[in-house]
């Protein structure tokens, strides 16, 4: 069987999701007998893997990274009556596709750094590339499956006059989907090289931290530890947590212990065979059904709890001291009575 014809890539202006076309083999309608198929593989130069697609459509818009080549390939699949049900090959076809790259590579933004906080807004900083020249001017511009063009930052985040962030907000819509990003630059008589890359959001959720963290001790001398999940957007289905204690030690500095890592949002801890804890504190971040990764909050703030094995001892030691400061009371004033009294009198002059 031959391969498919005119293996074309075409870039609509999506900051890397290009539009790849051929059309089918030549002779494709003397197979009536088989069912026609292809094998499409893609990759940027320097991957290790080809993503492979089977498929019988003859055009796909897939995601590249365009700060390198983008290489295709298909061929053909033939299988059925014509071929007795054994699958026949045919030879692959080739194209690659390279947006021209202006500038130099050390003139390519800095630190380029996302954080989805509350599944509300993503904010993403960057610092200025190498060498950048004075009046630098930086755009970010976004795009995900549902826009129809590119759209640019509307809210900068600036330093001196220099852009070198962006909130975006009203991102529901690209959860869990491709969203492509380039942040290119301009200065006069200036070449400057753009960035680009693709993010996942829910890989970049931050929460905020759990909300009202309470500690107690029950009879038992268990400490119970429970919360809330943080405000915001983040569903609490998609969250997990880490509970940390720390032990008193004296005037040494106290030591942080994870304690456990779970959904749930209370925790029981045997206070068997701990001593004083001194501080809880609790933080979340997306957990594995939800993501593939994600930020840590920030912890809670911290909250002191005495044990009751202390509160025992405490209880007991007050009507100890206070019985003694009583009897030395008394004793104190008896002797004085004893002193005030006349030394001559004799004692038989009280009676009668």
């Amino acid at each position: 069987v031959a391969p498919p014809q005119d293996l074309q890539v075409t870039d609509p202006g999506l900051l890397g999701s290009l539009d790849i076309e051929w059309k089918p083999p030549p002779n494709v309608q003397t197979f009536n007998e088989c069912t026609v198929k292809y094998k499409f593989e893609y990759r940027n130069t320097g991957d290790r893997d080809w993503k492979v697609i089977f498929t019988r459509k003859l055009k796909f818009r897939v995601g590249f990274d365009l700060s390198r080549t983008a290489e295709v390939k298909v061929q053909t699949l033939l299988e059925g009556r014509c071929t007795d049900d054994v699958e026949v090959q045919s030879d692959w076809i080739y194209a690659t596709f390279q947006v021209p790259l202006q500038g130099k590579l050390e003139s390519e933004v800095q630190n380029f750094h996302c954080i989805y906080h509350d599944w509300e807004y993503l904010k993403c900083t960057w610092q200025p590339g190498l060498f950048a020249p004075h009046g630098v001017h930086y755009g970010l511009y976004y795009w995900y499956e549902g826009l129809d063009h590119a759209v640019q930052c509307d809210d900068y985040i600036q330093d001196h006059g220099i852009n070198i962030g962006c909130m975006l907000q009203n991102l529901s819509q690209a959860e869990y989907k491709d969203l492509s990003i380039c942040v290119n630059g301009s200065a006069a008589a200036t070449l400057l090289r753009p960035l680009y890359v693709t993010l996942r959001l829910h890989n970049l959720a931050k929460p905020s931290p759990p909300k009202q963290l309470v500690v107690s001790v029950s009879a038992s001398e268990d400490l119970h530890v429970a919360w809330s999940p943080p405000g915001g957007e983040t569903p609490p289905q998609c969250l997990e947590y880490e509970v940390q204690l720390a032990e008193d030690q004296g005037e040494a500095k106290a030591a942080w212990a994870a304690v456990s890592t779970q959904m749930e949002t209370a925790l029981t801890i045997s206070r068997a065979n701990q001593s004083r804890i001194s501080c809880v504190r609790v933080r979340g971040r997306t957990n594995i059904f939800c993501a593939d990764q994600g930020f840590w909050s920030e912890w809670t703030q911290e909250c002191f709890s005495v044990s009751i094995k202390e509160d025992k001892q405490l209880f007991i030691l007050i009507p100890v001291i206070l019985s003694l400061s009583s009897s030395l009371i008394i004793c104190m004033l008896i002797g004085q009575c004893k002193k005030r009294s006349p030394a001559e009198k004799p004692l038989h002059a009280s009676v009668g």
